[in-house]
């Protein structure tokens, strides 16, 4: 199976070499927003690649020094954007045209050449030689495991300027043996939220109380020192950020992890979570800080669950965490505050988060099976196997679990 990875390389560059680098991510940015504005002239947003490239290769190469592969991955950017843009539209949301400011251009095997310990990139005026900077003990890393490896193939990558430093993500891919696993297996549910980062069909739960404090005390280091507004407290707010950043995505890591495991020691083929489109306003306590996180353990999750041969599937979140898991039965008022869910129909009592993972659960499998259900797969439960129509075959006993749990994870 082919499995694709993305490793951060933070990259030594010379004040010359900074200076051709800058100028090449701005005359990219550029072509990715005339490539925009020749898409949007007409009565239509125009989204074909190849119309694109008629209309504007020419343009942008008279108008800009980039290398004609810079050209082409400026137009791709600018599609990919228009076409997110579109669907969101189609969907009835509100979006703007893209605008890019991101400092960041792309690079592919032919304009740029990656070695184990250095690159060369093509700029406006030439290549330049850019050093990686590793850490001094490689074994256990990704740069060993994906960058030094004979059996990854560099596809490409897309520089980064960050802080004051550039920084190259670099994309690999290789042919990977997964451990086989049974056609009819079983699938994880897992519900996200704010007051328990995730939650599975399993009873097992991922507290987001830390995440919460951490968020609370950065926020106030950052404002604090915002209003000294010296220079040296600005770079501390720069830093701040960072190691902020940095210990979420740690967290984040060890949580899927655990959710693949979860998945592992259950038997499960698949994991479901809800879409992530419009989380906040499914969830309207979620901040832009839980949607980004959000993201990271779906991406985290998804990828690392491929490795082991599960697959990562996504339902429309509409009525989880109304919908009675045991009986159907769906109604607003079954759900009378965050944490307890009570059917107003059968009397089934769990807690809100649980009842909804079992859902998420359902839906993938009804997705795949169609409300008649039969098929020889089921949601994977703390207690039992809980098939397509609902039914568990032994008494659902989860909940004394998740209140041990909900305190201590």
């Amino acid at each position: 199976m082919e499995v694709r990875r993305t490793v951060p390389v933070k990259l030594d560059v010379s004040d010359s070499d900074e200076n051709l680098l800058s100028e090449t991510v701005d005359e990219f940015l550029w072509a990715c927003n005339y490539v925009v504005t020749v898409a949007s002239e007409g009565d239509w947003v125009e989204t074909r690649a190849y119309k694109l490239q008629e209309a504007t290769y020419d343009d942008v190469r008279e108008a800009t020094r980039l290398h004609s592969n810079h050209v082409q991955s400026a137009r791709n950017r600018a599609v990919d954007a228009l076409k997110s843009v579109i669907a969101k539209w189609k969907r009835g949301e509100k979006a703007s045209l893209p605008r890019f400011t991101s400092r960041s251009c792309e690079y592919n095997q032919r304009n740029a050449t990656f070695n184990d310990d250095h690159a060369t990139l093509s700029t406006v005026d030439g290549r330049v030689t850019v050093n990686y900077v590793l850490p001094d003990e490689l074994t256990g890393t990704p740069h060993a495991q994906y960058l030094r490896s004979d059996e990854w193939e560099t596809t490409g990558a897309t520089l980064h300027r960050r802080n004051g430093s550039y920084y190259l993500h670099v994309r690999t891919k290789a042919d990977v043996d997964v451990p086989d696993l049974s056609e009819n297996g079983t699938v994880l549910g897992v519900d996200l939220g704010v007051e328990n980062i995730a939650v599975t069909s399993t009873g097992r739960f991922w507290s987001a109380d830390e995440m919460n404090h951490w968020r609370r005390e950065y926020e106030k280091r950052r404002g604090s020192l915002q209003q000294c507004g010296t220079r040296w407290a600005h770079e501390n707010v720069q830093s701040v950020g960072q190691t902020e950043t940095g210990r979420f995505e740690q967290y984040l890591h060890r949580v899927a992890n655990e959710i693949v495991a979860e998945a592992l020691d259950y038997g499960c083929s698949q994991i479901a979570f809800e879409k992530l489109t419009g989380i906040r306003e499914n969830i309207p306590e979620a901040t832009w800080h839980h949607e980004w996180a959000f993201r990271r353990l779906f991406d985290y999750v998804s990828y690392k669950a491929e490795d082991r041969g599960l697959s990562v599937g996504q339902v429309n979140p509409r009525n989880t965490s109304r919908r009675c898991s045991n009986c159907g039965f769906t109604h607003e008022q079954n759900r009378p505050d965050q944490e307890t869910f009570s059917c107003l129909k059968c009397e089934y009592e769990n807690h809100a988060d649980y009842n909804a993972s079992k859902n998420i659960g359902l839906k993938l499998l009804r997705n795949q099976t169609g409300d008649e259900g039969g098929a020889p797969v089921g949601v994977r439960l703390n207690s039992g196997m809980l098939n397509a129509n609902g039914l568990t075959s032994v008494p659902d006993l989860v909940r004394a679990r998740v209140h041990a749990e909900c305190h201590g994870r």
